[in-house]
């Protein structure tokens, strides 16, 4: 079977080399930082972004959340089923 990741540098531009489960946290950052979440049940999402800024946002059933996130903290999260997806 052929590889087309084999011989290709990760990039920011995508696609993500992996997607791994999230366990909100309110002390501790992702072990690799997200360049995207993953949402599979809707409610609200309280994040840390890559550039410092804590915001929380209402995310829908199924939600492709394209930003960077260092930390997804657990008060203020209702939304469940949040994958990383990371460039490992």
């Amino acid at each position: 079977m052929s590889n087309p990741f084999k011989s290709r540098a990760p990039s920011l531009n995508g696609p993500a080399t992996d997607i791994v489960p999230v366990i909100p946290n309110d002390a501790t950052d992702l072990a690799t930082t997200a360049i995207a979440l993953f949402i599979e049940t809707a409610g609200a999402l309280r994040i840390v972004t890559v550039g410092g800024q804590e915001r929380v946002v209402n995310v829908d059933d199924f939600f492709l959340l394209p930003v960077g996130v260092t930390r997804v903290k657990q008060t203020g999260t209702t939304a469940s089923g949040i994958h990383a997806m990371v460039l490992a």
